[in-house]
């Protein structure tokens, strides 16, 4: 296995059969990655003075969870001996339309690109897109958000995040998913991206690229085989529906308890077009997200669900902004989080409308279980608001598990564990009933099944 430190040499090496346009932009990151500060290794004083408040504000609920990480721990690869077995991609051939499995950031398995491709939908990792696609990642990938950061809450965040610069410059893996004008996709693709090897830093980009009236679900897996294994996931994503494009994404993070997880998703959602936008966390050590929605076109509609997971001494902490750009949009975010043990969250939510996004309906909710003495959940919904006639509301809980509860299910004759199963399977219910695709749903309840055991 051959590896590299988050070097120049190294980024030179892996962008050496690259186009000369994503060399600069890997360049152009890597300054930007060198010209901030960790916001973990340096002084209160001096980290208040070098870097702006929004960044400061960010960072303030995860920076003291980061002392224990070290950067140069973790290195990219340019090739694996990881191997997967058939547990770890378990899925029906006969309901789904593709499936892409990638080990350590490289590519080990595609299936039924062929029939894709004749109805010209493109679907291959990064490397091979990149290669034979390089006019759409021209187009599409980083691109957009660079264009609009001047005018984009979220996007002035990721310009000072050090993290979003490491991936800009570094990234290896992922995957692109074209769907050309009217196409739909009747099944759903599936991702399944591992990892497999201690130390390893998995810098996966999902691109998602969905023209005007088409239609496609992606249901993508990201797991640790090792269970044992440090890592480091420095992923991002990126959707694109176009103008009337109906878009299904649901990502499973369920990275072992030593693995980093910093990450930023953005999607760009256009006139007319619906997105429905599922992240369920129960894995990793620490996850700090970064996750916006972009409403840019009128009459666009978007919903963001969220469940969580956490125990032992788990730290999530999810940023979300819904923002309206233009007029007659609609947005509606709910997270729910279970927690565990000594788990900790926390969870930011923003609404922003822009001055000509007048009619904007958006409505937040963020729902905390706590299930021991010891779990702590911060939530801070906030807007902004900039236009006259709009709809906008927020919501958010955090408190124990019902002892009434409990004790009415226990007399009944359940177990303690049996009556908090139910108990958390409710919980979760109003965003699992919401989730277009049962199997899916399937999939979720046992994965809580497994946290509670």
């Amino acid at each position: 296995m051959q590896k590299g430190h988050f070097s120049k040499e190294f980024l030179q090496k892996i962008a050496a059969n690259e186009p000369e346009w994503m060399r600069q932009k890997r360049l152009e990151a890597y300054a930007v990655y060198e010209s901030l500060p960790m916001p973990h290794t340096t002084e209160d004083d001096v980290w208040r003075r070098t870097v702006d408040m929004r960044t400061q504000d960010y960072w303030r609920r995860t920076r003291r969870y980061l002392r224990g990480f070290a950067v140069e721990k973790y290195n990219p690869n340019i090739s694996t001996n990881g191997k997967i077995s058939a547990e770890d991609v378990n899925y029906n051939e006969e309901e789904t339309a593709g499936v892409l499995v990638q080990v350590d950031g490289q590519p080990q398995h595609t299936s039924d690109a062929e029939t894709l491709k004749k109805k010209g939908v493109y679907f291959a990792d990064l490397h091979t897109a990149l290669q034979e696609q390089p006019e759409l990642l021209r187009n599409y990938f980083m691109s957009k958000a660079v264009t609009l950061e001047t005018t984009l809450k979220s996007g002035n965040i990721a310009q000072h995040n050090k993290f979003d610069a490491l991936h800009g410059a570094f990234w290896q893996g992922g995957y692109l998913l074209y769907v050309p004008k009217g196409v739909k996709v009747e099944l759903p693709l599936r991702v399944y991206i591992r990892m497999s090897e201690a130390e390893q830093a998995d810098l996966s980009h999902t691109l998602i690229i969905a023209e005007e009236g088409s239609e496609v679900v992606i249901l993508e897996d990201n797991l640790s085989t090792n269970a044992e294994g440090s890592g480091f996931h420095n992923g991002a994503v990126e959707i694109f529906a176009g103008q009337n494009a109906n878009v299904t994404y649901v990502q499973v993070q369920r990275w072992n308890r030593h693995v980093w997880n910093l990450a930023s998703h953005r999607a760009m959602v256009d006139r007319d077009a619906q997105l429905c936008w599922v992240t369920a966390t129960f894995g990793s050590r620490v996850s700090k997200i970064n996750q916006a929605v972009v409403l840019e076109g009128a009459g666009c509609n978007a919903q963001m669900l969220g469940l969580a997971f956490t125990d032992a001494r788990q730290h999530l902490d999810i940023s979300t902004a819904q923002e309206h750009v233009a007029p007659h949009t609609f947005s509606d975010l709910l997270y729910r989080t279970v927690l565990k043990d000594r788990a900790q969250t926390a969870w930011g939510g923003n609404i922003y409308v822009y001055p000509s996004a007048n009619h904007t309906d958006a409505y937040q909710k963020n729902d905390n279980l706590l299930l021991s003495e010891r779990a702590h959940a911060d939530t801070l919904p906030g807007l902004e608001i900039q236009a006259h006639e709009v709809r906008c509301t927020h919501g958010a809980t955090a408190g124990k598990i019902d002892a009434d509860q409990v004790f009415y299910l226990m007399s009944r004759g359940l177990a303690y564990a049996q009556a908090e199963k139910l108990i958390v399977d409710g919980f979760f219910q109003p965003v699992m009933e919401r989730i277009p695709l049962e199997s899916v749903q399937k999939e979720l309840s046992t994965s809580i099944t497994r946290k509670l055991e």
